[in-house]
């Protein structure tokens, strides 16, 4: 295993050939992620499908739209050309067209929720306007160019420190969720998330239906900055969106709030991912930046669990290359990572909780007792991602029951799933795991590692930690006994 750092790369049904999505699994590809502002259902099927047929064990993600503000189209969609000073209205009117002196938004209510003072930033902020004046019963906004610049068609809509009331989800979201379920996909990255009711509000959706699919939370505006701990709670995982996200807050703040969210992330053994123009010059360019470089690896150093490419793969002109420079550059700052002394490595809290306990020791073990793999199974992921969560040197080896299981620890740092059937006792799985992770080249008989399992059968959480050797465990099978005794009962 090579890299810890998970990778997510984004892929439009226009470029999703079998042998494009083999090329950057190769290189470093973990999880793909989908678009749904851009897919169709037919989309979406094509591209699982090609996905599906190169690997089983990369994960798929699909984006919801989410509570999102956009302008409207353009008269004869043509760009208007916007100079500093002007004066211009905004309207929320979600059936009008944007001409010269009206923009229109798809929000109906943008005048209940404003103040005068704000900023409203269109285009990802290209376009920064003051609101002036507000005409509540007519429903306009008198607003003033801060810059000169061009408005295209369906552009994003920013008013940074002002909280929007929109539904979290949209007709189409709910919509492409019953997909994603039909589909059988891994995660729901739900955008613009203020509050845990906007992930609840999903959950519930996928609870009637009985599906395992998790949801990610993408932290992009001040709200769900202001209420992290809560969705944190409610959330499978994190993405730090840092396009929007730069646009709602002051740009200098991003690092120091990417560095404390992944903080966060860490301590609740929850997986978190870095994203927005992490390689943006290599959308045209074969070569990255210095600076993009850098911001990878401090993204490494700060210990996110992935990253993730969007136009560098979606559209871009390079996209293997910029998911092999993107390994690189992680596989690199984990080599340094790896070398800094055992109490100089960060680590979450312990908690009252034996799998905290467990893992944790088993992290440390590497260091006392030069363990060099932590072998677990697993039902349900949780025990492989609290390993994980303890950024150790040796890679998690995961020993998983269900297929889903593999994709759902393709986010999780230094973990490596590998399916296995069920057999009729515990000692028989282990036996036929460390035989099947030999045939992988992940061990050889001599390494010393650490194992951790649970002594009460599905789900029911972790119980023991053991230290052996993989060839004295494989020579004395007849004999070995696993602390559960499961050698003589067989599993449920």
């Amino acid at each position: 295993m090579k890299k810890f750092t998970k990778i997510v790369a984004t892929i439009s049904d226009k470029r999703c050939d079998k042998d494009f999505i083999q090329r950057l699994f190769d290189n470093g590809l973990n999880v793909v992620r989908m678009n749904s502002a851009h897919l169709s259902r037919e989309g979406f099927e094509k591209i699982i499908g090609n996905v599906r047929a190169v690997s089983d064990r990369i994960g798929i993600l699909m984006d919801t739209k989410g509570p999102e503000v956009r302008t409207t189209t353009n008269e004869g969609d043509a760009n208007i050309d916007i100079n500093e000073g002007d004066h211009i209205n905004v309207v929320g009117r979600p059936d009008g067209i944007t001409t010269r002196d009206t923009i229109c938004l798809s929000y109906p209510h943008i005048a209940d929720d404003v103040r005068p003072g704000a900023h409203l930033l269109i285009d990802d902020g290209e376009l920064d306007f003051i609101i002036d004046s507000i005409d509540r019963e007519c429903g306009i906004l008198h607003c003033t160019a801060q810059n000169n610049g061009s408005l295209g068609s369906r552009k994003s809509v920013n008013i940074p420190g002002v909280s929007i009331n929109l539904p979290s989800l949209t007709q189409r979201d709910i919509v492409n969720i019953h997909t994603a379920i039909d589909l059988d996909i891994d995660f729901i990255a739900h955008s613009f998330v203020r509050t845990k009711q906007d992930v609840l509000d999903i959950q519930a959706i996928l609870d009637s239906r009985g599906s395992h699919i998790k949801i990610i939370a993408k932290i992009e505006n001040q709200e769900g900055i202001d209420n992290f701990d809560e969705i944190l709670e409610a959330a499978y995982g994190v993405m730090i969106a840092r396009g929007d996200l730069g646009i709602e807050v002051p740009a200098e703040s991003i690092p120091s709030i990417q560095n404390e969210l992944i903080n966060k992330c860490i301590a609740a053994h929850k997986p978190v991912i870095v994203a927005t123009q992490m390689l943006h010059s290599m959308i045209t360019s074969p070569r990255p930046t210095r600076a993009e470089v850098s911001d990878i690896a401090n993204a490494v150093y700060q210990r996110t669990d992935a990253l993730m490419l969007s136009g560098e793969t979606a559209y871009g002109k390079y996209p293997v290359e910029a998911i092999a420079t993107m390994s690189r550059v992680a596989m690199e700052a984990e080599k340094s990572l790896r070398k800094m002394p055992h109490n100089d490595r960060h680590h979450p809290m312990l908690e009252n909780d034996v799998t905290s306990f467990l893992t944790h020791q088993a992290v440390d073990s590497a260091d006392v007792l030069d363990t060099r793999a932590i072998i677990t199974d697993s039902y349900t992921g949780r025990t492989a991602r609290y390993i994980a969560s303890f950024r150790g040197k040796n890679p998690t080896l995961a020993l998983c029951y269900y297929q889903h299981v593999i994709r759902l620890l393709a986010l999780s740092y230094g973990v490596f799933p590998v399916y296995l059937k069920r057999s009729e006792t515990s000692r028989e799985y282990l036996y036929t795991g460390l035989k099947q992770l030999i045939n992988l080249g992940l061990l050889e008989n001599d390494y010393l590692i650490a194992y951790i399992g649970g002594a009460y059968g599905e789900g029911r959480g972790t119980s023991f930690l053991e230290i052996n050797r993989v060839g004295d465990i494989l020579a004395n099978y007849d004999v070995y006994l696993l602390p559960n005794l499961e050698s003589t009962r067989q599993c449920k």
